[in-house]
C-alpha cells in the first residue's frame, strides 16, 4: 500500500494548530448559554447508539460546508444567527477539528470541543437517549 503525502493525523494537527478548541468541561458549563449553538457532526447511528448532547443540533459532517453558506441551496437558518458561538463536535475530535478549520477558512467563525463527545459523559455532562433521533 502506498503512503499518503498527508495522514488524517496530520490534517487534524494541522487544523488544531490554527482553530479554537474547548474543553470538555467548559462547553458543559457553556451548554445552557443562549449564545452557544452546539453542534453535532456525527453519524445518525453514533447519536442514535451513544446518545447526544441535549440541545445540539445535528449536522452530518458531509453537510457542514453547505448548511453555513447562506448562498448555497441547503444553508440552515440555526447557522444564520448573529451573535452566537458555535461549537461543534464529533466523537474524539477529529472529524471537528478538520471541519472547524474549513469552515473558518470559509469565514464562518466557530470553534470545536477537543476531545469530542468520548469524555463528555465521563465528565458529568448529561446525555440525551432516544430510540428516534432524526432531526
Amino acid at each position: 500500500m502506498r503512503k499518503l503525502k498527508t495522514s488524517a493525523a496530520d490534517l487534524v494537527a494541522a487544523s488544531r494548530a490554527r482553530i479554537d478548541e474547548v474543553e470538555t468541561q467548559d462547553l458543559i458549563d457553556m451548554m445552557h448559554d443562549p449564545d452557544v449553538v452546539i453542534v453535532d457532526l456525527r453519524d445518525i447511528r453514533e447519536r442514535q447508539r451513544s446518545g447526544f448532547i441535549p440541545g445540539s443540533f445535528h449536522c452530518p459532517r458531509g453537510m457542514a460546508e453547505f448548511w453555513v453558506d447562506p448562498e448555497s441551496p441547503y444553508f440552515k437558518e440555526v447557522f444564520g444567527q448573529e451573535g452566537k458561538r458555535y461549537v461543534f463536535h464529533c466523537a474524539s475530535g477529529w472529524r471537528s477539528a478538520i471541519t472547524v478549520a474549513q469552515l473558518n477558512d470559509m469565514g464562518f467563525p466557530c470553534a470545536h470541543l477537543r476531545e469530542g463527545f468520548s469524555t463528555w459523559e465521563a465528565q458529568g455532562g448529561p446525555v440525551e437517549r432516544s430510540e428516534l433521533d432524526w432531526e
